[in-house]
């Protein structure tokens, strides 16, 4: 059966070689007779992985421990939930995932009308390049991370998993990247193969044919990352979400690119400009991607969740080396179109400006990540950067993203002030905000700046949302949701960050210590036996001002198959403003506990915040009711206020 799974794998392998040296071929020879069937080959691609994927699927729900992927990721007591989703839980199964997503949003384009519009040679591109990115994935699963490797004798159990693993944060943050990875790679080979055509004149811009898809990737990677950051804060047991580790950094560095394409995108979309710039940017975004997936894969830099010191770490250099030489090749060599663009007075300006400093970002990121590896280059003695770095670089940068969200929407597209009264209501709000902030205690520069900024941001979402022209424009919707949200989680990022109070506190039953103007008493110790682990647990009461808020009963687990280890179990009192959040840390020889009690303030707000940019952009996938092109030297009916008035996932 597994050797089917493999024999499916090598057909995917085979079949895009084929079309893509097919589609070469027809290009060389300026013919198109044979595309039918080069499109068909797709098909064939994306059958044998789903056929793969599903005897993988069924490998894990029966425990077949004969295949080392299932006996090293699962075991007999995995409830079955985390059983199948140990499909993307090691190397060789993520890697099948992700190829079959990025197969599955090839095979749903190829449905559309707007692939079956396109002109022949634009075909031939896309198929090309399409072709070419499954032909690299497939040659990954059947040389160097086959998920169908056979022992013989099949052990009567299996290694497990990780226990970390083992959130439900987990079940969706993998796939979640994986779809948005794979989502951007049918605008990004429709860019390129537009490029080259040059038909995008007579079949559309590549960036609307696409529309859906971009907005849906972005969607999947925002989710990805908001689960992922969920995930650390409740499993890890430090009490925070972030903390600039390289595989959160591997995916963040694609969002930034993505993001930066999609405020560009609205530049050329409503006047005809940056089309070399969007066509390197989205390809950008893929092999941002692909880079991602070499830091979490190679062994190249150390992280608590990369895969280690994998195989596929030299493919995936030649790969991405590859993928930037073309991107910049083709974006150089496509035609130059549309006049020169306004001052940063202007809207269209000020989209530029704000992709510009989200490229920044990207690149203090890939260089701060990459840093014990550069240094090498002069020092045999190789250190990486702290959180402290990227903390005094990144989150200043963050916070003027927010002030020119709050500034770009008042805007005209030449340049001046449309809106006069609104903007100066928002820019009222930004002083008043930080005065308040400030009277309140709160007064860490970068926090001060961003959480004024999340407030005037907000108000000029709502002032927005009194025109009736926004409200039905379901991209201008889908926009300000981005925007709202994003506003929300900066909020809570300012005041989580810098104002966390937590306290570590030696207790035995009875006693009380105080952290925040919060009291928390140890009522018992338990320990005991579930499946599969021991642990000990503290039911802690947490007051305040007399009053009882609740119980949190932290644990601290040992699990039979990872020897000594030891896994946190946090518990929480969740609120919209201080959150009181509790790890267990230890047991004294006077059976006393260790636990480390933070009062976390507004850190929901990064959850509802993330939440809204997920969903509410959705809206956005609806089409237009008014053409979007704006001539030079035209500000356009809307005063400010239609759908380019914002700069986000949903205007693209």
């Amino acid at each position: 059966m597994y050797v089917f799974a493999y024999a499916m794998q090598l057909l995917a392998l085979l079949c895009a070689l084929g079309g893509g040296g097919m589609a070469l071929l027809q290009l060389w020879q300026g013919r198109a007779d044979s595309l039918r069937l080069i499109e068909k080959a797709h098909w064939a691609v994306t059958g044998g992985l789903l056929l793969a994927s599903a005897l993988l699927l069924h490998a894990l729900y029966w425990h077949d421990f004969s295949l080392q992927y299932v006996a090293s990721y699962t075991d007999l007591i995995l409830p079955v939930f985390y059983r199948l989703t140990a499909f993307w839980a090691g190397q060789p199964g993520s890697m099948l995932f992700w190829a079959l997503a990025v197969s599955l949003s090839g095979s749903i384009f190829a449905c559309t009308r707007a692939c079956r519009n396109l002109s022949p040679a634009t075909k031939l591109w896309y198929w090309t390049f399409f072709y070419v990115i499954m032909a690299f994935f497939t040659l990954i699963l059947t040389n160097w991370s086959n998920p169908f490797l056979m022992q013989t004798p099949a052990p009567a159990d299996g290694n497990g998993l990780n226990p970390l693993l083992q959130n439900p944060g987990m079940i969706f943050h993998p796939p979640l990247l994986f779809l948005g990875y794979g989502g951007f790679t049918v605008p990004a080979c429709l860019a390129l193969a537009q490029a080259l055509s040059r038909r995008g004149r007579c079949e559309g811009p590549w960036f609307r044919l696409a529309r859906p898809f971009i907005i849906l990737a972005w969607l999947f990677l925002t989710a990805g990352i908001v689960l992922g950051a969920w995930w650390a804060y409740m499993e890890l047991g430090w009490g925070g979400y972030w903390a600039w580790d390289p595989v959160e950094n591997a995916s963040l560095i694609p969002w930034l690119i993505g993001t930066a394409a999609l405020h560009t995108l609205i530049v050329e979309e409503r006047r005809g400009k940056l089309g070399r710039v969007n066509v390197a940017m989205m390809a950008l975004t893929t092999v941002s991607a692909f880079f991602a997936t070499y830091l979490v894969r190679s062994g190249v830099i150390d992280s608590v969740h990369a895969f280690g010191d994998g195989s596929v770490g030299t493919p995936l250099t030649v790969f991405v080396l590859a993928g930037l030489a073309v991107t910049f090749w083709v974006a150089c060599t496509a035609p130059r179109e549309g006049k020169p663009l306004a001052g940063l007075d202007s809207r269209e300006g000020f989209l530029t400006l704000v992709a510009w400093v989200l490229l920044a970002l990207a690149v203090i990121i890939l260089v701060a990540t990459m840093w014990p590896v550069i240094s090498k280059l002069w020092t045999t003695a190789p250190r990486g950067l702290d959180a402290n770095f990227y903390n005094r670089v990144c989150l200043p940068l963050g916070a003027l993203l927010l002030v020119m969200m709050a500034a770009c929407p008042w805007l005209g597209w030449n340049g001046g002030m449309r809106g006069k009264g609104r903007f100066f209501a928002v820019l009222g709000a930004f002083v008043a905000g930080g005065i308040v902030i400030w009277a309140l205690g709160y007064r860490q520069p970068t926090a001060l700046l961003g959480s004024s900024a999340a407030i005037a941001v907000s108000l000029g979402v709502i002032l927005l949302l009194t025109d009736s022209a926004v409200r039905r424009q379901p991209a201008s919707l889908g926009a300000l949701g981005a925007h709202l949200g994003m506003a929300l989680a900066a909020l809570g990022i300012a005041f989580s960050g810098p104002y966390t109070q937590d306290k570590e506190m030696y207790l035995a039953p009875g006693q009380t210590e105080q952290v925040g103007g919060y009291t928390a008493t140890l009522l018992e110790i338990k320990d005991g036996r579930q499946p599969g682990y021991d642990f000990i647990a503290a039911r802690l009461q947490i007051s305040k001002d007399g009053k009882n808020l609740g119980i949190v009963a932290p644990e601290r687990r040992m699990y039979d198959k990872f020897g000594s280890m030891q896994f946190s179990e946090v518990d929480v009192i969740p609120g919209l403003g201080n959150e009181v959040y509790a790890s267990l840390l230890g047991l004294d020889e006077e059976m006393r506990v260790l636990v480390k009690v933070s009062v976390e303030p507004l850190v929901n707000w990064i959850w509802i915040g993330g939440t809204l940019m997920c969903l509410v952009p959705l809206l956005g996938l609806r089409r237009r009711t008014s053409p979007a092109r704006e001539p030079d030297g035209e500000d356009g009916p809307d005063d400010g206020k239609g759908d380019s008035t914002t700069a986000s996932a949903g205007n693209a």
